[in-house]
C-alpha cells in the first residue's frame, strides 16, 4: 500500500475516536447545529487526513445536495461527509465544506461522544443523512 503520510495539528483537535488520526480544528467550525442518524454532527471549513468516497446526489434536510462520504486515511472508518454542491441558493455555503459526525471523532478534551437517540427527536438547522 505505500507509506501513510498524515498532518499533525496543533491546538484544539477532533480526532478519529477509533485510532487518534488528526481531522480537525475547533477553529475551524462552522456550525455545531447540524445532525446525523447517530445525533450532533459538526459542519468545518477544513478537514484533513480524510479521503473521499463515491459523489452521489442526497436529499438531506436543506434540500437535495451532491455529497460524499469521508474515510480516516489511518484507519478507513467512515467520519462524516463532504459538501460538493448544494442545489438550492440559500445552502451554497455549505460547498466544499465537510461535516464530522460527533459520536465518530474524539473532542479536543480527548471524550468520545456517545450517540443519544432520546435526544434526536425532531428536527434541526442541519441536515440529516
Amino acid at each position: 500500500m505505500g507509506r501513510l503520510f498524515v498532518v499533525n495539528l496543533e491546538g484544539n483537535i477532533y480526532s478519529c475516536k477509533h485510532c487518534k488520526t488528526h481531522l480537525a480544528l475547533s477553529e475551524d467550525i462552522v456550525s455545531k447545529s447540524f445532525h446525523c442518524r447517530h445525533g450532533q454532527a459538526y459542519l468545518f471549513s477544513k478537514v484533513v487526513n480524510t479521503s473521499m468516497g463515491k459523489l452521489e446526489e442526497r436529499m438531506m434536510m436543506t434540500g437535495m445536495h451532491t455529497v460524499a462520504d469521508i474515510f480516516c486515511v489511518r484507519c478507513g472508518s467512515i467520519v462524516g461527509w463532504k459538501y460538493e454542491t448544494a442545489h438550492e441558493k440559500g445552502q451554497k455555503y455549505k460547498e466544499g465544506k465537510s461535516v464530522l459526525e460527533r459520536y465518530k471523532v474524539s473532542g479536543p478534551d480527548g471524550r468520545n461522544y456517545c450517540i443519544n437517540y432520546e435526544r434526536h427527536i425532531g428536527g434541526s438547522d442541519g441536515d440529516d443523512v
